[in-house]
């Protein structure tokens, strides 16, 4: 019997001098170059027709490759659009790069075939300039509607001292002004004649309801929702900017402000796939503290959105017990880190130090307590009449729509889907933990909570099987692009003193590559595609954040209802804004 072919020989097979190169990467994930002019049909052949087929467009990114110095196995071109598209049934990846050469170059949009690429091709074309034909509207999404030029391409300022002084004259204010003003005839929204009724309402952005600097224009008939228009980039920093300027051990603390409620979460993805593409083995020590520190933030920012949720649909009292719940994690973060809601404590190679004294007792209190007051919860919220009322019937999607859509985390798994990275895909020691991944059936708002739930009493049974298993051993790789060398050493020769000195200084030199690593965050898949030049920092970082990924399907999973129903299904998706607009 013949093997099983491959992706890629299936595309070279079907498609021929459409498919341009095979590239290998350090994440192993199939990669092929195919022309800008069959890139829309290999992307449907991949969706429908394949017979493996990877219905979920996983992240839609661009790389300016015009100062990139290594670039072997691939084409000379001025841009490259990365396409990474996954398979859950299959447990496959497969990336679609397009070369596009020119100052402002296109190519035809895909939202035909994936509603969720309309975001990521506007955040393409606002971050670099490349044009989307037939993008039904192709305008700023994380940008000022005035704002000039494209901040990721290489000629753009990095830093604010090399641009010129901000300066806000009346004329200028008056034109921001306007340009931030919703026009209904612009997204197809414009009332007809016999629209007497409706009107245009704008929640947010600053509204307690929103979770953040985020904001929705409804358009209602009565309370009762037609449409809505969801409008981020309001606390977008330039994070993957920053990280073109930044050294590798330098980017972490950046890091942890992606999404700001879970701590070294967000260092976790970055660290790996800098360790995959420099080749560092950490030690075990190191895999099991990560995951009882990635887990503790886990129950931390769960909290934050239990006690949130409730109080959103009507119910005082549960944010302020789960507030200080999360208060008796956090002790234990700052005995074990020294700081408390961003750390920063993971390293290339390791983590900062080892663990002190008298975190096992620490974590036997925190676990004996909180499983006690799992229970309190259930009876408080989750078996409420009232939370039920809010919530249940409210905000639901299929399987099928949650794949459409890019969804990931516990919002895929309230589908029925028992997919979670740390089973599909173990990472940091992982697949040695017992634990359940846990799933509901409808998919609405009281079924997301369902999960999330259950999902602090499996974080709590891993930290549980990580105090009880430390296993010994450092608490850092023995790597020279991990750690410098012994301090002792560098008093014998001046080359161990200068590698010293650079190490702790630029900071390593990662070898040329690619590799993009993803874990199960606290909102979903998270994930960092890291590209180095052979240099002291990344040359590109994309970073893939499961929230602006669901923050697209409010439209589709608010009309028809009520207002306050909109608000239940904010509260229900869980999201921070520093994640979405990063």
């Amino acid at each position: 019997m013949n093997p099983p072919q491959s992706i890629t020989d299936d595309l070279k097979a079907r498609y021929g001098e459409a498919v341009v190169a095979m590239q290998p990467t350090r994440d192993g994930i199939p990669t092929v170059w195919i022309t800008r002019h069959d890139a829309h049909a290999v992307l449907k052949y991949l969706k429908t027709e394949t017979d493996k087929p990877y219905p979920m467009l996983f992240d839609l990114s661009a790389i300016d490759e015009r100062a990139r110095t290594h670039r072997e196995n691939q084409p000379q071109n001025d841009f490259s659009l990365v396409y990474h598209l996954l398979s859950l049934d299959h447990n496959q990846d497969v990336r679609i790069k397009v070369p596009l050469s020119g100052e402002y170059p296109s190519l035809p949009t895909i939202t035909d075939l994936w509603p969720a690429a309309d975001w990521y091709e506007r955040e393409v074309w606002d971050m670099f300039g490349i044009n989307f034909d037939g993008h039904p509207h192709l305008r700023r999404i994380l940008m000022p509607p005035t704002w000039q030029g494209h901040p990721l391409r290489k000629e753009h300022p990095a830093r604010a001292t090399e641009m010129g002084p901000f300066s806000l004259p009346p004329e200028r204010q008056e034109r921001e002004e306007e340009a931030l003003r919703f026009k209904p005839e612009e997204w197809d929204l414009q009332q007809r004649a016999k629209d007497t009724d409706l009107m245009y309402l704008n929640l947010g952005p600053q509204h307690p309801g929103t979770h953040g600097v985020f904001r929705i224009l409804l358009k209602l008939d009565g309370e009762e929702i037609v449409d809505a228009v969801p409008e981020i980039g309001f606390h977008h920093r330039g994070a993957e900017k920053m990280s073109e300027r930044q050294t590798w051990h330098t980017y972490i603390p950046y890091t942890d402000r992606i999404d700001y409620l879970g701590g070294v979460m967000n260092n976790l993805p970055y660290v790996l796939a800098v360790e995959r593409l420099a080749g560092i083995e950490v030690p075990d020590r190191v895999k099991v503290i990560r995951v009882m520190m990635v887990e503790l933030f886990r129950i931390a920012s769960h909290l934050v959105w239990y006690g949130t949720f409730a109080q959103d649909v009507g119910m005082m009292s549960p944010v302020f017990f789960m507030f200080n719940d999360r208060e008796r994690v956090f002790d234990i973060v700052m005995a074990i880190t020294g700081g408390r809601m961003h750390p920063s404590w993971f390293r290339i190679g390791g983590v900062a130090h080892d663990l002190p004294e008298g975190w096992e007792k620490m974590t036997a209190d925190f676990l004996h307590y909180m499983t006690g007051r799992m229970k309190a919860y259930d009876g408080m919220v989750m078996r409420n009449r009232m939370f039920k009322a809010r919530t249940q019937g409210i905000g639901s999607y299929t399987l099928e729509e949650a794949v459409e859509w890019g969804v990931t985390g516990p919002g895929l798994r309230a589908c029925g889907l028992a997919w979670d990275f740390r089973r599909q895909r173990p990472y940091s020691g992982y697949e040695q933990f017992e634990f359940e991944i846990p799933t509901a059936s409808q998919g609405d708002c009281y079924d997301r909570a369902v999960v999330r739930v259950e999902e602090i009493r499996q974080s709590l049974r891993i930290i549980e099987q990580c105090r009880n298993n430390m296993p010994p051993g450092p608490y850092k790789a023995n790597h020279h692009l991990a750690v410098p060398p012994l301090k002792e050493h560098t008093m014998h020769d001046i080359e161990t003193l200068i590698t010293h000195f650079l190490g702790v200084s630029w900071g390593p030199v990662i070898p040329p590559g690619e590799a993009c690593v993803a874990i199960e965050a606290t909102k979903g898949c998270n994930s960092y595609y890291l590209i180095s030049d052979g240099g002291i920092h990344a040359y590109r970082t994309r970073i893939r954040t499961p929230s602006f990924a669901h923050l697209q399907m409010i439209p589709l999973i608010s009309r028809g209802l009520m207002i306050p129903d909109l608000l239940a299904i904010i509260g229900s998706i869980d999201y921070v804004m520093a994640d979405v607009d990063r």
